[in-house]
């Protein structure tokens, strides 16, 4: 598909047009971009000289109606370092086309970023993990079936087949690792399997998933890897284990408990995030 009127590279230099007419003459641009998952929006409102834009003001940017998902691209700096944020994101359970899904990710990449970070609140599979644990994401299971490159290719923003056997950038994981330790923050490391949603998983699905080499579940973060490792970006990720998934923990499952546990390890998450912003910074140059 050519950059024609209603691909995908056109919707998104649009979005980028609108910001940059917003943002101050002048203004520098951002280096490292950051989706902030459920109940973990904390990390955009303790950046300097923050500027905020609701999603809603932008086109082709639809707003997240989940709680938890503010809707607001905040741009400022985060220990010197230029970076733009998605305070919140869609979800494909909310009905929205993939393409729309995966949009914002594909403006980050396109306002010059070097590396997108992602984070997520997700389910935990391994029984001798707890809630509020954190997982730097070193591999995916797609499992959503469907890919925002379905359909013809979009030439001006990637390959027909992008290669995906490092979609998890190893030197950023190295660098979360580091900063990890430095902080003496305990960091689990695994596999991120991608549902649809937005019911929880059933037992059984569990126990498949755990058989298929799966450490956490969750609702998001594949699509928008796939479409950043598209456009070459280089991609980290990190998900709060919000929760043992079912059959595993004990209670009912319930995204109140997903924001609760995320809010409780919010000070870890901003030391984790700060300092990984500040490595991933010369990572992507």
């Amino acid at each position: 598909m050519s950059s024609s009127e209603g691909a995908p590279s056109a919707r998104v230099a649009e979005t980028v047009a609108a910001i940059r007419a917003r943002m101050a003459p002048g203004a520098s641009a951002p280096k490292v971009g950051l989706v902030l998952g459920s109940g973990l929006g904390a990390f955009a409102d303790s950046l300097e000289s923050l500027v905020k834009v609701p999603y809603a003001d932008l086109p082709h940017l639809p707003a997240s109606k989940v709680i938890g998902h503010s809707g607001k691209l905040c741009f400022g700096k985060a220990q010197g370092v230029d970076v733009v944020c998605m305070q919140g994101r869609i979800h494909l359970y909310e009905g929205h086309p993939i393409a729309s899904v995966v949009h914002g990710v594909r403006t980050l990449a396109r306002l010059g970023v070097g590396c997108v970070l992602l984070t997520n609140a997700a389910g935990g599979l391994d029984p001798t993990w707890s809630a509020g644990d954190l997982m730097l994401v070193s591999d995916h299971l797609n499992l959503m079936g469907t890919t925002p490159l379905l359909g013809p290719n979009d030439d001006a923003l990637g390959p027909r087949f992008p290669d995906m056997s490092h979609a998890y950038d190893p030197q950023l994981r190295e660098e979360l690792r580091a900063v990890a330790k430095g902080a003496k923050i305990e960091l689990r490391e695994g596999i991120y399997a991608g549902l649809l949603g937005p019911s929880y998983e059933t037992p059984a699905e569990v126990r498949m998933l755990r058989g298929l080499g799966a450490h956490a579940v969750g609702m998001s973060t594949v699509p928008e890897v796939i479409a950043l490792r598209h456009m070459r970006v280089k991609v980290g990720a990190l998900s709060c284990i919000t929760n043992l998934a079912a059959g595993i923990g004990k209670g009912e499952l319930n995204h109140k408990e997903v924001e609760e546990t995320a809010r409780a390890r919010r000070d870890e998450l901003l030391t984790l995030l700060g300092g990984w912003v500040v490595r991933a910074a010369k990572v992507a140059s």
